[in-house]
């Protein structure tokens, strides 16, 4: 069992930054990756970023965040980051962390993502 709670979520201008964290809490959180999936109002919950354990396999959704958002992981601490910058009205979403087992083939796949955290909402003003 693994839990998630995400933080930082708040309103900005565009341009801005945020840092999104989420702590897990579980014996078995070393065999996880970690991801962040979004929300948009009115829309599916698509993939954002994720990291495995050891950190040598990171992914982003595409050249819509790569470049701009920036996924760390602090093992020491069961924590989850995603450091965003250079927010646009489109990063608009609620931001939720998930844990997928490491050894899934695909991390962008929402399928595979066994635990979630609430959401933490993000909103970015024009």
């Amino acid at each position: 069992q693994v839990q998630l709670a995400e933080s930082g979520g708040g309103l900005v201008q565009a341009g801005g930054s945020l840092r999104l964290s989420c702590a897990a809490s579980g014996r078995t959180f070393s065999t996880y990756a970690l991801g962040w999936f979004r929300q948009a109002p009115g829309k599916g919950r698509t993939f954002v970023a994720a990291i495995n354990w050891s950190a040598n396999r990171i992914y982003y959704v595409d050249f819509s965040v790569k470049g701009r958002f920036t996924i760390s992981r602090d093992n020491a601490n069961n924590t989850v980051t995603l450091q965003m910058t250079s927010l646009k009205p489109e990063d608009t979403a609620v931001y939720y962390c998930g844990a997928v087992p490491q050894a899934s083939y695909d991390y962008s796949k929402i399928s595979e993502y066994i635990y979630w955290g609430q959401g933490t909402q993000v909103t970015v003003s024009s």
